[in-house]
Parts: structure tokens; C-alpha cells; sequence
């Protein structure tokens, strides 16, 4: 029943609600809604997350540490203890101020990851009731209004022409025209 977003993208809308087994105008039962979050889980990505140790042990592997540290050991080995405290002070403060920045821009990251959308206004038995986005599953109808972010990759059922912002996911600058038929990425404006 459910494909990708590609797949979807080169049927018509109706051979789409067919597809997923959906009514435009009734939406999923609830029932069926329950069945299929159990069948396809949440609509989010997980995410792994990313141990303190591990984040600071990958400051000191690679090519470019492990030459430093290479230099370090040899100073130590001919006791040139000053080359070796000063090569040493650059390589943990190098390391400290990549971990920093690294820990900046992971919290910049969550800062726009909270203004992803959270609920979406959607059809079940019959009824529009806003839910958390994350509870949607393939076959739902959703309604969008002017300014709301798309909650979830969708397939445009009905209305007029809509100017779709996708610059956080294509990197173009100017709203993309859509009507009936196209789909429209999820967190597009």
C-alpha cells in the first residue's frame, strides 16, 4: 500500500486515494488510522544521538591529529620536552575549540528542528481535528492553509494553485508554483 514520495508522484490523484485504500471525503476511519500507525510507526526519522566520549575521542583520529600526535611522540622520544608541551597545548585546544563549535551549531540544529511543524489539521471519520504531525500515516487527508507548514510529504487532492516555499530542502530561493496532483515536501511553507 504505502510507496515513497516518487512513486506516488507519477500516479493520478485518484489511482493515489486508491492506492491507499482512503476516501477524500471522510478521510481514514480512526480505526484504520490506529492499524496503520502500528504498521508504519511515526512519521519522523529517528535520530542517534551521538556520545560525549565519542564526540571528543574523533577530535584526536584521523589523518591530520594523528600526524600531530606522531610529531608529540617523536619530541617525547628525543626529549624535546618544550615541542612536545607546545604541540600537545595545540592539540587539545584544537580539539576544544572544534567541540565547542560542533555543540554550537548541534544547538542551532535543535533550535530549527523545534520549528518543524508540529500538528496538522486532518480528515478522520469524517471530521478535520488537528493532531501531532508525527501521527500521521499514508492515506491521510490533510488541509493546509495559507502560511502553515507542510507536515508531511503530501499529494495535493484539491484546491487552487499554491506557491510552495522549499528553500530549506532545495536551496532555491523563489516559491515553487503547485497544483492538483503535485506533491509538496514535508516542512515546505
Amino acid at each position: 500500500m504505502a510507496g515513497t514520495t516518487e512513486d506516488y508522484e507519477k500516479i493520478s490523484v485518484s489511482e493515489t486515494l486508491r492506492a491507499l485504500q482512503t476516501d477524500k471525503d471522510n478521510g481514514l476511519a480512526s480505526g484504520e488510522a490506529k492499524k496503520r500507525l502500528e504498521q508504519y510507526g511515526y512519521n519522523e526519522i529517528p535520530e542517534k544521538e551521538e556520545s560525549t566520549f565519542h564526540r571528543i575521542f574523533r577530535r584526536f583520529w584521523g589523518p591530520i591529529p594523528g600526524m600531530i600526535e606522531v610529531a608529540a611522540l617523536l619530541s617525547a622520544v628525543v626529549q624535546r620536552w618544550e615541542d612536545f608541551t607546545i604541540i600537545m597545548v595545540l592539540l587539545f585546544t584544537n580539539a576544544f575549540i572544534d567541540l565547542w563549535q560542533e555543540s554550537k551549531a548541534l544547538n542551532a540544529l535543535k533550535v530549527l528542528k523545534e520549528k518543524l511543524a508540529k500538528n496538522a489539521l486532518v480528515l478522520r471519520d469524517g471530521k478535520f481535528r488537528t493532531i501531532e504531525a508525527r501521527e500521521l500515516v499514508p492515506g491521510d487527508i490533510i488541509k493546509v492553509k495559507i502560511g502553515d507548514l507542510i507536515p508531511a510529504d503530501i499529494k495535493l487532492i484539491k484546491g487552487d494553485y499554491i506557491q510552495a516555499d522549499q528553500s530549506a530542502l532545495t536551496g532555491e530561493s523563489l516559491p515553487v508554483s503547485k497544483k492538483t496532483g503535485d506533491i509538496a515536501y514535508s516542512n515546505s511553507i
